[in-house]
């Protein structure tokens, strides 16, 4: 794209939760770096990455942190949450305890986060779809009936990871579009406050962390 890691127009801070084991880091790295990890090895407290992308004419750079599902870190990672505008919510098709949980992560996810944040629930690893235990219809109703995005993936061999950052992410940028145009002032978005976005030109001290301080 021949843009520097500084020269874009937005930033989005998207977080990416669910139980250990669901495949949370190898999305990550498969969207940013195009790599899979056999051995990846549990998240302890949090890892982020990035990767700018074109949406229509906004350069818009994705600041994707990966939270561990683990329960002891889980007080460790609530005030990750804050200034976060999409979540991808995980789960593992062929565990479907992963997905009776999803709830509790929505619930902690709405404790911490924006009312107005994005959410996609995602069930990864489509690749074992012979061990499957969730019905994606089942998934895909849930999802529905609670206002989410949905998504199946597999970050072994890359099916839909791109579609699903890609798609959260064109998501906020259309919210925040919509949110500029019902604001007087040009520079002023409400969605999430001013951690949403930088409609300002790109600066060669930007912070690399979105999170307010």
């Amino acid at each position: 794209m021949g843009n520097t890691e500084e020269d874009y127009n937005f930033v989005f801070k998207v977080v990416l939760i669910g139980e250990s084991g669901v495949g949370k880091t190898n999305l990550l790295s498969r969207f940013t770096r195009n790599e899979f990890n056999h051995d990846s090895r549990t998240t302890i407290g949090v890892e982020f990455s990035t990767r700018t992308i074109l949406v229509g004419d906004a350069v818009v750079k994705a600041q994707i942190w990966d939270t561990a599902g683990l329960e002891r870190y889980r007080a460790i990672t609530s005030a990750y949450y804050r200034g976060a505008v999409g979540a991808l919510v995980i789960f593992d098709i062929t565990k479907h305890q992963t997905y009776n949980v999803v709830d509790r992560w929505l619930k902690e996810l709405y404790d911490h986060a924006e009312a107005s944040i994005v959410v996609m629930l995602v069930g990864n690893k489509t690749d074992l779809a012979q061990a499957r235990e969730v019905p994606m219809e089942e998934a895909k109703m849930f999802a529905d009936n609670n206002g989410l995005l949905f998504v199946e993936t597999s970050a072994l061999d890359s099916t839909n990871v791109e579609q699903a950052f890609e798609t959260i992410l064109k998501e906020i940028f259309h919210k925040v579009q919509k949110q500029k145009q019902r604001s007087s002032q040009s520079n002023t978005v409400s969605l999430a406050s001013e951690t949403l976005a930088s409609t300002a030109p790109a600066q060669t001290e930007k912070r690399p962390c979105c999170v307010a301080l």
